[in-house]
């Protein structure tokens, strides 16, 4: 791969699947520099409230096994610091990962900047090229067996080499992640959960009765629609896009 940073493969375990509600409960890091070097950083993370069976039965981490391992506050500004300057990668991680993660941040006020930061999702690439899972895609890729499904650092890693797989099997793609990107696209995200879209550049709602609709037009007729969203069970990435398209508009009436 041909990187002008570091690129960083991350892969979650949770308490659940809710971006609002739900934790991490381990993280795995596996970061590749632009010299071909690998490091890799792995925690166990205390969520401070209970993990669903569902999750439990998938990942085989239960609250006993996190009851001395620290909270997401007590290891933000080391994560931070780890992932400066790279840009992020990982299976489903455009959707779930990365929006969990930059959640983490947001509730212990720890500021992650998502700006400049390129953003590739192995699983749209396996998606577009083949439709398949990530084990699946292993196989297909790799020929290889993926035995530590569901281990952060396992899954970090062999999305990894799916990528280079990828590559080398998809000369179109290239080698560069810009290259990479503009095969298979960038996602035009406003927040993370995706309660917002951009339609012709401008925020426009993405569910309920006002979809369709600009965010701005929306706030400027029902201003209460804003009390609402930020009283509701949304996830606070979405509650902050939402504060700066309120704010900039507020600022364009005054």
């Amino acid at each position: 791969m041909q990187l002008n940073k570091p690129l960083a493969f991350i892969d979650l375990e949770t308490t659940g699947t809710n971006l609002g509600s739900d934790r991490i409960v381990e993280i795995g890091i596996v970061k590749i520099l632009p010299d071909g070097n690998r490091t890799i950083k792995r925690k166990l993370i205390n969520p401070e409230m209970p993990i669903s069976k569902v999750s439990v039965d998938l990942h085989g981490i239960t609250t006993e096994m996190l009851k001395d391992a620290p909270t997401f506050k007590q290891v933000a500004h080391e994560l931070k610091q780890y992932l400066d300057n790279c840009d992020l990668a990982g299976y489903n991680s455009n959707r779930f990962d990365i929006p969990m993660l930059v959640e983490e941040f947001l509730r212990v006020e720890v500021e992650f900047d998502m700006k400049g930061r390129k953003l590739v999702d192995v699983q749209k690439i396996f998606h577009m090229m083949e439709q398949r899972t990530l084990t699946a895609a292993y196989k297909f890729y790799c020929n290889k067996t993926h035995n530590g499904a569901h281990s952060a650092e396992a899954d970090a890693t062999v999305t990894f080499e799916i990528l280079v797989a990828q590559i080398e099997r998809y000369p179109e793609l290239g080698a560069s992640l810009d290259s990479i990107l503009k095969v298979v696209g960038e996602d035009c995200i406003v927040d993370f959960a995706r309660r917002f879209t951009l339609d012709n550049g401008i925020e426009v709602f993405n569910f309920g009765k006002y979809k369709g609709r600009p965010v701005a037009d929306v706030l400027k007729s029902e201003p209460q629609y804003y009390d609402w969203m930020m009283k509701g069970d949304f996830p606070m990435h979405t509650k902050q896009k939402l504060t700066e398209i309120y704010t900039r508009t507020l600022l364009k009436k005054s």
